[in-house]
């Protein structure tokens, strides 16, 4: 979101101030980011607290790919201005939106999300409120908190009920909750209104699959792929005895002291989950897990009369949402090692928040 021009100064601000920043905005509005960074760089030469420069700072970093300079800047702009909406809509798009994939900037870009969404709605500001409403329920997506994300996507079309963006995000919540025929039903309707949304057609894909329609999964996903190209490159398909070969090797480069821990474990390698793997947590697993653990974890085991264990492990990996998650043969293999190191760590003990801190989620 762009800077809005607003009338915060401070004792140091430039007397033409309002016409530099209008310069900025011209620039960065025809696309020249590189000249709006330097005129908001030299307007903070001389203020450094002056908010819309800061903010235009920011908006231009993003934009220029310049990330981590962008973050340290809303940062800095937040704290000098940490009632302004557009401003903290501007930070929570970039944390979530442009650095999705790190929890830690989703979950800081959520915080900010929290504030906006509270001083919009005291403020009475329903389009700014909606917008907090989406990004909020788009975070809590990518955290995996999709119960969360529905109320808060469901909260968000109850101001704008045909918003593409808020529909499509509530149907991929159904999903991943794995509500399969609500979610079918939602991205149905939405490509009624958006024929040519890539995701709708990745996910429908996603489901005809689930219920065995090969015909079907094929005609949404290669029609995704056509849409959005670069968001849905062909699958790095390595073929049963490579993937098995990946596996073997994951394995062997594990730790010996973990290798141990292996012995009676079965370690196997299905297509895709099956409902009764994801249902049977509360909440459910996503369907696009990577793997999945089955049994107690090494500590909690018990057995009955000192020498059966009724809880045999086993340890499963996904093979097409792997291939579909890699976007090149080096990275596929790389990831069933990581896949293959996940499950072992909850074979140890280890929960999602004790893998996440270390690089393993």
């Amino acid at each position: 979101m762009s800077p809005s021009m607003g009338k915060r100064t401070s004792k140091r601000a430039p007397a033409d101030w309002e016409a530099r920043l209008e310069g900025v905005a011209a620039a960065f509005d025809r696309g020249a980011h590189q000249e709006a960074l330097a005129g908001a760089d030299a307007l903070l030469a001389e203020d450094d607290s002056l908010a819309e420069a800061l903010h235009w700072r920011a908006a231009a970093l993003t934009e220029l790919g310049r990330l981590d300079e962008a973050l340290e800047t809303y940062s800095r702009a937040v704290k000098v201005a940490p009632d302004d909406l557009e401003l903290l809509l501007s930070a929570t798009e970039c944390l979530v939106g442009r650095v999705g994939d790190d929890r830690e900037a989703v979950e800081d870009g959520l915080a900010l999300c929290a504030r906006g969404r509270k001083l919009a709605q005291r403020a009475g500001d329903v389009e700014l409120l909606f917008e907090f409403l989406l990004w909020e329920g788009i975070g809590l997506n990518q955290v995996g908190e999709c119960a969360r994300a529905l109320t808060s996507l469901e909260a968000a079309l109850g101001h704008v009920p045909r918003s593409v963006e808020a529909r499509l995000e509530r149907a991929i919540a159904l999903f991943e909750l794995c509500r399969f025929g609500e979610a079918e039903a939602a991205l149905e309707e939405l490509l009624g209104d958006a024929p040519d949304e890539p995701w709708a057609h990745h996910y429908l894909g996603l489901l005809a699959e689930r219920r065995g329609d090969g015909k079907a999964a094929l005609g949404h996903f290669t029609r995704a792929r056509a849409l959005a190209p670069e968001e849905f490159p062909p699958p790095v398909e390595l073929g049963e005895e490579a993937f098995d070969k990946a596996v073997e090797d994951a394995v062997k480069a594990l730790p010996g002291h973990v290798k141990e821990y292996l012995d009676n474990v079965t370690l196997a390698v299905e297509e895709i989950p099956k409902d009764e793997d994801l249902m049977g947590e509360s909440p459910p697993l996503s369907p696009c897990i990577l793997g999945v653990f089955r049994g107690t974890p090494v500590g909690e085991r018990h057995s009955i009369l000192g020498t059966f264990d009724p809880y045999p492990a086993s340890i499963v990996l996904y093979q097409k949402n792997l291939e579909r998650f890699a976007k090149t043969r080096e990275e596929l293999i790389e990831q069933i090692g990581i896949t293959v190191m996940h499950e072992v760590g909850h074979l140890m003990g280890l929960d999602e928040e004790d893998l996440w801190q270390r690089g393993l989620d």
